[in-house]
């Protein structure tokens, strides 16, 4: 027994794919991804980081609600999202906005969420993707039954589901996991261990030496990847995404990174529990500047585009708030009736006795 637990630990080593001076780590090939792909990964990311430095600035505004900072995570959020197609559901957590506008949520609705607004919450048709969860971990829980429904279909099609490592923590982790195990269906449970769950950090949090581990009780396939390096963790998410589409059941991914900002907006300061030696640490590992000077190398990068794209993305910001602060006002009798198809008699007298 032990010596197969210490075998399965050594599957759960960190990938790299590139050096910190971005080369390719030996034994590790790329050609299986075009030049355009590689341009347009660096292009979410760099979409994703300037998006979120606007965000966080029309909160201070006043004009954005509830919203918490991914710039770090871009890596991980662009690389495992990557290779899924349309007809994948993307089942988040509070801090994947970024997640669900990849995949197809207008932006518009990304920012009435954060506002409080109804609409924040209509879901587009055709667009496969699940609110964002504040019961932390409970998507896990929600991205196995979909990944059920996909079974009972006979479809093709697999869910992914975020959490960070406080996430981890939770029962629903284990049981959706669990669950997913036992009947071998097409989910891939990310976990983006950015060191803290709020303040805790973690080493409080688990004794564990990894969360990736943790795959090895519910008898799936568990990688453990550099959150920094945005091709390894698409390599990784390729993988676990191709085993689910063939039915080969679920997997447990575990992204090492670090988000650079406080865990949300609503008062929080991570100088309180970080030091600026650990955070120089990180920063030095800017997923960013790693991928950049990779593809500088290729020929594939400049400036020039970097600026078109940080251009482009302020613009979409800009175009999407004034139109999340145009949209009209909510009421009381307009929230009651977007719940229902028909409104139920009772209601309907409640919403008289408000007017």
């Amino acid at each position: 027994m032990e010596k197969s637990y210490e075998a399965s630990l050594q599957e759960l080593r960190p990938l790299s794919v590139l050096s910190a001076d971005g080369e390719l780590l030996p034994g590790h090939d790329i050609s299986g991804i075009s030049k355009e792909q590689l341009q347009e990964i660096m292009r979410r990311m760099v979409f994703t980081r300037t998006w979120d430095q606007r965000a966080v600035a029309l909160n201070r505004q006043g004009r954005l609600g509830f919203y918490a900072p991914v710039s770090g995570q871009e890596a991980s959020i662009v690389g495992t999202g990557f290779p899924l197609v349309k007809e994948d559901y993307v089942c988040p957590g509070y801090r994947d906005m970024p997640q669900l506008y990849w995949h197809g949520l207008p932006m518009v609705q990304t920012f009435l969420y954060s506002r409080g607004h109804q609409q924040g919450g209509r879901i587009p048709e055709g667009v496969n993707v699940l609110l964002p969860q504040i019961i932390i971990g409970a998507q896990i829980v929600q991205a196995a039954g979909v990944a059920m429904g996909f079974k009972k279909r006979g479809k093709a099609n697999v869910a992914m589901a975020y959490t960070g490592d406080g996430g981890s923590s939770q029962g629903d982790f284990y049981e959706g996991m669990n669950f997913a195990g036992v009947f071998g269906l097409p989910v891939v449970f990310v976990v983006q261990n950015n060191q803290y769950a709020i303040s805790t950090p973690r080493s409080k949090q688990s004794a564990a030496e990894t969360i990736a581990q943790k795959a090895v009780a519910a008898g799936i396939k568990g990688l453990l990847v550099d959150g920094m390096d945005v091709l390894a963790v698409y390599k990784a998410a390729a993988e676990a995404v191709d085993r689910a589409r063939k039915g080969e059941g679920p997997t447990l991914i575990e992204t090492v990174t670090y988000r650079f900002g406080p865990h949300s907006m609503s008062g929080d300061d991570p100088t309180k529990y970080r030091t600026k030696d650990e955070q120089g640490d990180w920063q030095v590992k800017d997923p960013l500047v790693l991928f950049r000077r990779f593809l500088e190398k290729q020929g594939l990068w400049s400036e020039e585009q970097e600026n078109q794209v940080v251009e482009d993305a302020k613009a979409q910001v800009a175009a999407a708030i004034k139109q999340a602060e145009e949209t009209e006002k909510m009421t009381v009798p307009g929230l009651i009736d977007s719940m229902f198809e028909t409104t139920p008699s009772y209601l309907e007298e409640q919403k008289d006795i408000f007017r």
